[in-house]
């Protein structure tokens, strides 16, 4: 029943884009997508559909065994590791070869051959921000090591095994819905993904918005609005931490005052493709001492974009070098986030700005020439030709300076003038072997070899958790972090010479680190890993309340369980609006509430300050919130002809407590002198009108409001295979940090007993076919907030009743 109408709102859907003539946004030949040969109908995938198979292949050396469990994750036995990642790109491809693609294209630039013109401006950011170059440059990296090469190698002939078996009957249903054909993989597409990921994490920057609002502010309120350091820091490794000297110091140029702080102009640059900065996740290790069996327990949650097919992939991967478990990434070899027979490891997103702009001057409007050391140099002349489906190939040339990419010039950004361009310096685009990390700690034994592989990751700077069966856990901030002067990179810097180009990197012995803390654990939730004590200028966006009931909990705790482990990656609570509360109640004006508005009130006054699903608490206090954000702030952010990026929330509520005649509370536009009272009387009053209307939709209650949706990723275009209406609570700045449409999207609890216990589930399934019931089946149960127990076989475990399928490959003689 669940095919025949999954299929019939499809086709519905399908005839209804064609008759409306919508085909523009899916190119859909309705003949072909129906066609009971080759189209739709072909993927339907039976309820009892078994995945027993007997395959051979001439790329392999031995025999690999692939055992499927009840949940579709496979369990890879190789007798050769090289077979074992050929086996596994052979799975990536058949259960997920269209987002494998898909998500290569777009780093590539490359959707407009997919969907036509409308994707040409998204595919000129990704080439002129330099994806493919920086992708070039990690791949030439990673074939240089013999080991890596191989492993790519491995994988790439796998997935290529898979499509060459492909018939387009059953080329997945996005195939069909958009009109094209898969293209074999390559080693290049690994490289690509890596940097796609690189741009989710470390991408989004804020220079130019920066740039501009200490030009319309000045400095004072500058530094006010945008403060480097928030007083209700909590640190990733605890405060009062003592650091060494610096190995290296660094000052800054000379003209610093007149030529990077004092510059006359406003940058109307304004970028359209910036990754979620919501993009981070979880993590902690407790050593130990403080648990029930005696052994350190560690989890992970990373928290990105929620989609379908999901952003991850369970498997078991089984060699005479390794055996580990965990989840992977469509399009790379490897466990990505896990664990083996020896350790366990996990990451978080470190939040630091690794992204430089400088202004360029070139000679003329051709670009081969700019400005720099007191000379016209030669720029490196990259042409990107962009194919378009149904239409002429676009050519876009893009110069590259001694920085980076001019990623804006006067072809891109056409309102720039005085031939002045903006070139990109990123951590990315340097040369990496990504890959040989995940190889060597899929494999790693303990500490040292731990260590030992992390050297090898650059970007994005990750906070990678780690415990071993030894006892050990440990906790290193990991990347290229530049070595800064203090405010460089705020803002848009001169590209006229060398003096304000990075003097190196911060020694990796410098990143913020912890092995085996006294306090028995260590965790990192984004936000600042130290505090001012730390002698080096590390900006970066990062969280500041999520921390708090994880290293609350993790400190009250003892005999720790996984189901306690559990319980805190559910943890509800809202630390801001606790926080917050006690200032908005001290300073409303309750003669001025009438009785209409008064129960929204009272709904704040019963919350415990918990963001569950059936909650009307958070709804009523976010809504308040922001309308006092909004009155406060309004006149010297929103009514400027050029508008400022917003302050982070953290900012008024600091500020507030700090000092309630703030200077910004008063409204300049008004005679009226405003003092706190006023504006948070103000604001709750505009909050309960819309709090009315809110209530009249039946949006009152959090899960209703939030409508968490696990969109396809093809977005709104694919609602057929979207879910929507999840029952959950969390959101922004909580533990569980569920929102609209992301969150976590790989929920971990490892026990490193003698014997491994593990729990885990992602808001999925293991199949990319929206027509198979493991296309989502994971969903519930992760909305729940409930695990399921990871099924780590060994070779004494496999038995008849063990697994559900088999797959078997053989070499071909």
């Amino acid at each position: 029943m669940r095919f025949l109408w999954f299929f019939l709102v499809l086709s519905i859907n399908a005839c209804l884009l064609v008759a409306l003539g919508t085909r523009k946004f899916l190119p859909l030949d309705l003949g072909s997508f129906l066609s009971l040969q080759e189209g739709v109908w072909q993927n339907a995938e039976h309820s009892n559909a078994s995945f027993d198979d007997n395959l051979t292949f001439s790329d392999l050396n031995g025999e690999t065994s692939v055992y499927f469990d009840e949940r579709l994750v496979p369990h890879i036995f190789a007798e050769q590791e090289k077979d074992a990642y050929f086996v596994q790109g052979y799975l990536h491809a058949k259960f997920r070869l269209w987002q494998m693609e898909f998500q290569t294209h777009a780093a590539a630039g490359r959707l407009s051959e997919i969907v036509g013109s409308k994707a040409i401006s998204f595919d000129r950011n990704q080439r002129r921000m330099g994806m493919v170059f920086s992708a070039e440059n990690a791949l030439a990296e990673m074939e240089k090591d013999s080991t890596t090469k191989t492993v790519l190698d491995a994988y790439t002939a796998g997935v290529n095994a898979y499509i060459e078996t492909l018939q387009p009957s059953k080329f997945p249903i996005e195939y069909k819905l958009l009109g094209y054909r898969p293209e074999k993989w390559n080693n290049l597409k690994c490289a690509l993904f890596i940097k796609q990921m690189t741009n989710t994490l470390a991408g989004y920057d804020r220079d130019f918005e920066l740039t501009n609002a200490y030009r319309l502010l000045g400095e004072q309120d500058f530094r006010l609005l945008f403060p480097e350091i928030p007083d209700s820091l909590n640190p990733i490794i605890p405060k009062g931490t003592a650091y060494p000297k610096p190995l290296e110091a660094i000052t800054a140029p000379s003209d610093v005052d007149s030529s990077y702080y004092q510059r006359g102009d406003v940058i109307p640059v304004e970028e359209e493709f910036k990754p979620d900065p919501s993009n981070g996740s979880n993590n902690w290790v407790v050593a130990g001492s403080k648990t029930q069996s005696g052994k350190p327990i560690l989890a992970n949650d990373p928290h990105l974009g929620l989609t379908l097919p999901s952003i991850w992939y369970e498997i078991q991967i089984n060699t005479p070098a390794f055996n580990a478990y965990g989840v992977s990434f469509p399009g790379l070899p490897g466990v990505v986030i896990g664990f083996n027979d020896s350790i366990a490891f996990g990451f978080t997103n470190s939040g630091r700005d690794v992204k430089d702009y400088y202004e360029i001057e070139f000679k003329d409007e051709a670009r081969k020439e700019y400005f720099f050391n007191g000379e016209w140099v030669p720029s490196n002349i990259r042409v990107e030709k962009i194919g378009i489906k149904d239409s002429l190939d676009y050519l876009d040339t893009v110069a590259y300076t001694v920085f980076g990419p001019a990623m804006f010039d006067n072809r891109y950004q056409n309102h720039l003038t005085n031939n002045k361009a903006y070139a990109l310096r990123w951590v990315a685009h340097d040369s990496s072997n990504l890959m040989k990390m995940w190889i060597l700690l899929n494999r790693a034994r303990n500490y040292d070899d731990y260590r030992t592989a992390i050297g090898y990751f650059n970007a994005p700077g990750q906070n990678m958790i780690f415990a071993s069966k030894s006892g050990d856990i440990a906790l290193w901030q990991q990347g290229t972090f530049p070595l800064r002067w203090k405010d460089q990179g705020l803002f848009v810097m001169p590209g006229r010479d060398s003096s304000y180009m990075w003097k190196g990197f911060i020694p990796a012995e410098e990143n913020p680190h912890s092995l085996n803390p006294e306090q028995g654990f260590l965790s990192s939730a984004n936000q600042r890993p130290a505090d001012t004590t730390y002698p080096y200028f590390i900006p970066g966006l990062y969280e500041v309340y999520r921390p708090y009931p994880i290293n609350r909990r993790l400190s009250e705790l003892n005999a720790i369980s996984i189901r306690d482990m559990q319980d805190l990656q559910n943890n509800n609570e809202n630390v801001f609006a606790s926080t917050a509360w006690p200032l908005l109640d001290t300073y409303l004006d309750r003669t001025m509430i009438d009785s209409d508005e008064k129960k929204y009130l009272d709904i704040i006054q019963d919350w415990n300050f918990q963001n569950e699903a059936n909650a009307k608490g958070v709804v009523c206090f976010n809504t308040w919130w922001d309308s006092l954000y909004a009155g406060i702030f309004y006149d010297e952010l929103y009514s400027k002809a050029t508008p400022i990026i917003k302050p982070e929330k953290f900012v008024l509520l600091d500020a507030l407590k700090r000092d309630p005649s703030y200077k910004f509370i008063d409204d300049i536009r008004t005679a009226e002198l405003e003092d706190l009272t006023s504006q948070v009387t103000i604001a709750f009053k505009k909050a309960a009108k819309t709090l009315s209307s809110l209530e009249k939709e039946g949006r009152l209650t959090w899960h209703v409001y939030k409508n968490t949706t696990i969109y396809h990723l093809l977005k709104t275009n694919a609602m057929a295979f979207a879910k929507s209406g999840i029952k959950i609570g969390g959101g922004h700045g909580i533990v569980n940090a569920t929102q609209h449409d992301h969150g976590p999207s790989w929920k971990m609890i490892i026990e490193l007993d003698s014997t491994t216990k593990a729990v885990g589930v992602y808001p999925g399934g293991q199949s990319g076919n929206p027509g198979s019931k493991y296309y989502d089946n994971f969903i519930d149960t992760w909305g729940r907030g409930e695990y399921y127990p990871l099924l780590v076989m060994q070779s004494s475990d496999i038995k008849p009743g063990s697994y559900k399928w088999k797959m078997i490959f053989t070499s071909k003689q």
